[in-house]
């Protein structure tokens, strides 16, 4: 229980110090009593995305297990302290509160909100039974992994839907022609700028990042794993003289996302065995963006869609008048820079080849 604030040093201050005694446990009450209400929600609201929105069977008995120990220090002495009318906090709210802009926001946040919340019970807890402050303390923790495993499963879930990769190039409105193209329904972005300072790359990868998450798309830095740490990428796209993916991994930790470029099925294998969670596939044409490299064509796009074990998106030239061809061949995903970049609407472009690709697909299953 709560020491008392003062102690009784002479007659008549022994009511005083009861009042000051009772008012003090009944504060920490309120505060264990709405924390523990906070963190039980924040997990609810976790736990009903995987159960609903990830089918994951394992993520979902985590959250549901992580509930009902919280629920444990949930007594009716906590529950009975609790003041709603009295609260002034109920009034008070925040901008950012009202708005969810993407459902990695949604999730994030309420991770924040369980965290927060558990590290309150943890220090308040301390007055209230010393094993609770331990307990709490443990509980963040459990949180803390279980927030790393479900935003890595959330980018690899997302990464499996994508079909449309746009790969920037440098652009005098490069911001514009990126939202754009994910109004029109595109998922995953890389930047790609060989040429430009570290600062600006900072800047300009951060500025996309934020742009991305804001339309639920993922994030991905070409080349550089130290820039996908700096602004928080979902992942590093590597090309053949990059570091090993096991080394871009450790640096990244095991849950952001590392492609890998191949040109031809020796790539391709070795990709796949060192853990690549995607694939570039080609140039499938010649490129202004590799000047000398030969086009593997359609033969390897064939081969891709029958060997690969992970995505994989067509890249090299195309666009959308060879994109049927390119999906004839076997292509659910590709890659673009200049039909996109060089699009006179970049919205439009986006949508028509997410029809494209999404009619491929469709017909390709439907045959027996």
């Amino acid at each position: 229980m709560v020491e008392p604030i003062g102690q009784n040093t002479g007659q008549g201050t022994g009511q005083t110090n009861d009042l000051q005694t009772d008012y003090l446990e009944s504060a920490v009450h309120r505060i264990l009593d709405a924390n523990l209400d906070r963190a039980r929600e924040g997990l609810r609201i976790i736990e009903e995305w995987c159960r609903f929105g990830m089918n994951h069977t394992s993520l979902t008995e985590k959250c549901k297990e992580l509930r009902q120990a919280i629920a444990v220090w949930h007594t009716p002495d906590l529950r009975a302290a609790r003041d709603t009318p009295g609260d002034p906090g109920t009034d008070i709210t925040h901008a950012q509160e009202k708005q969810r802009t993407s459902l990695s926001h949604l999730l994030q946040a309420n991770f924040c909100r369980v965290e927060e919340a558990l590290r309150v019970l943890e220090e308040y807890g301390k007055l209230y039974r010393v094993d609770m402050g331990e307990a709490c303390k443990q509980l963040r923790y459990q949180v803390y992994t279980l927030e790393s495993e479900l935003m890595g499963f959330h980018r690899r879930h997302k990464l499996h839907q994508a079909q449309l990769y746009l790969v920037t190039s440098p652009h005098a409105n490069l911001f514009e022609v990126v939202e754009a193209a994910l109004q029109g329904g595109l998922k995953l972005v890389q930047y790609r700028a060989k040429d430009d300072d570290d600062l600006t790359r900072f800047h300009t990868g951060k500025r996309l990042q934020d742009l991305c998450h804001q339309h639920d798309a993922l994030f991905i830095v070409n080349d550089r794993v130290d820039l996908a740490l700096a602004v928080d990428a979902d992942g590093v796209h590597l090309g053949q003289q990059d570091m090993p993916i096991a080394i871009a991994r450790q640096l990244l930790g095991p849950n952001r996302i590392v492609g890998r470029s191949t040109t031809n099925p020796d790539e391709m294998a070795r990709a796949l065995q060192e853990g690549a969670d995607y694939i570039g596939v080609g140039p499938v044409y010649e490129t202004p963006t590799k000047p000398g490299k030969a086009a593997a064509g359609l033969d390897y796009i064939r081969h891709a869609a029958h060997h690969s074990t992970v995505p994989w998106f067509a890249i090299g030239s195309v666009n959308t008048d060879n994109l049927k061809n390119v999906i004839d061949a076997g292509a659910d995903r590709v890659a673009v820079v200049r039909a996109i970049m060089q699009a006179e609407n970049p919205t439009l472009t986006a949508q028509y080849c997410l029809t494209q690709l999404a009619h491929g697909k469709m017909m390709r299953s439907s045959k027996p």
